[in-house]
């Protein structure tokens, strides 16, 4: 009788074990859908169609189509993921549309001043900067504070001391001036003299969009030999004050990668993303409670941001070429392609 029942225990144990493996193997090791795959995002906020010219969008859409491309290229001719990354963001960073490198917006002193992060999935090694304002491409300091030093963040001097010595391309800080971000900085100061109060939501003012929290560029890829890799890069807010350093350059916060499961870039508002450990946080429910990286995403920013009191979006891919562009805003610049060369660009929410 003792046998039988011990019999019948271990066959249920058997088969609980059992049944928990084939649960977790089903989520772990969805089909995979692409061979490789790339999303960028450009900022997301209170983009509406109405406040938008139709010159100025067309210049955002082909900046964006000409970002994601560089990407995609490298990863067909069987490139990596960082490198896809990296050179993809070189060219939103050389753009003025975009708040990062020469499109950045300028503090309360005056300046500009950069952060960027970027993250191997692989390895789970990463690099960052802030307050930079003489690197040019803030993301490649980024990189080499990874490739190249025992670190994983470099700020102010030392990081441009770093990045001098790594032999990256260095500019006068005046490289980085575009009227509508000063005019931008002059208005919100004006609005603050006017009701003596600081509204810190005043994050990124663009006549043209008409949107108080707005900037930040990214990108996000899977390359042919099943690596991840994220990054992102930004000017931060308009009229910050004290040196402030906001989510882009954090890594779980802004950026975070890992083989296991996605690679994921933010925008937003910072301070909430830094909080809410935003990148991390989506990994992380899909590591632990087994979630798709949709259903991660979702809520993430559909729930957990909100609920803080903070706005904004993500990009992410995860280990199966699944692609993901989810936000709580009105629009968000984006744009996917897929190892079958197909595009997808998206400025507003019903795009």
């Amino acid at each position: 009788m003792k046998k039988l029942l011990f019999l019948i225990l271990l066959s249920s144990i058997l088969i609980g074990c059992n049944n928990e493996k084939k649960s977790i193997d089903s989520n772990s090791n969805l089909k995979k859908v692409n061979n490789f795959a790339i999303v960028i995002h450009g900022g997301a906020g209170t983009i509406l169609k109405k406040n938008m010219t139709t010159e100025k969008e067309e210049a955002y859409k082909l900046k964006i189509e000409e970002a994601i491309k560089v990407g995609y290229n490298i990863l067909k001719n069987g490139g990596n993921s960082v490198d896809a990354v990296q050179k993809t963001i070189n060219v939103l960073e050389d753009s003025p549309l975009f708040n990062a490198g020469k499109g950045a917006v300028f503090t309360n002193a005056g300046t500009n001043e950069h952060d960027a992060s970027i993250m191997d999935g692989k390895t789970l090694n990463a690099g960052a900067s802030a307050g930079t304002s003489t690197v040019r491409n803030p993301i490649n300091l980024a990189r080499a504070v990874m490739d190249e030093s025992p670190h994983v963040m470099l700020s102010g001097k030392g990081a441009e001391e770093f990045a001098k010595e790594q032999g990256l391309e260095l500019v006068d800080p005046s490289y980085f001036y575009t009227e509508n971000r000063f005019q931008s900085l002059q208005k919100i100061k004006n609005n603050e003299q006017a009701s003596s109060e600081i509204d810190d939501k005043n994050a990124f003012y663009d006549p043209n969009i008409k949107d108080s929290k707005f900037g930040t560029v990214g990108c996000v890829a899977l390359d042919k030999n099943g690596n991840l890799a994220a990054g992102t890069s930004t000017g931060g807010m308009t009229n910050k004050r004290w040196g402030r350093i906001g989510d882009s350059p954090i890594i779980g916060a802004g950026t975070y990668a890992n083989n296991q499961t996605c690679a994921v870039s933010s925008t937003g508002w910072g301070e909430f993303f830094i909080r809410a450990v935003v990148a991390h946080d989506i990994s992380a429910l899909m590591e632990y409670k087994r979630l798709t990286l949709q259903e991660a995403a979702k809520e993430v920013i559909q729930k957990k941001l909100p609920e803080l009191g903070g706005d904004g979006g993500i990009i992410a891919v995860d280990k199966n070429g699944n692609m993901v562009t989810e936000f709580n805003t009105a629009g968000m610049y984006r744009a996917t392609m897929n190892d079958k060369g197909e595009l997808y660009i998206g400025i507003y929410k019903e795009d």
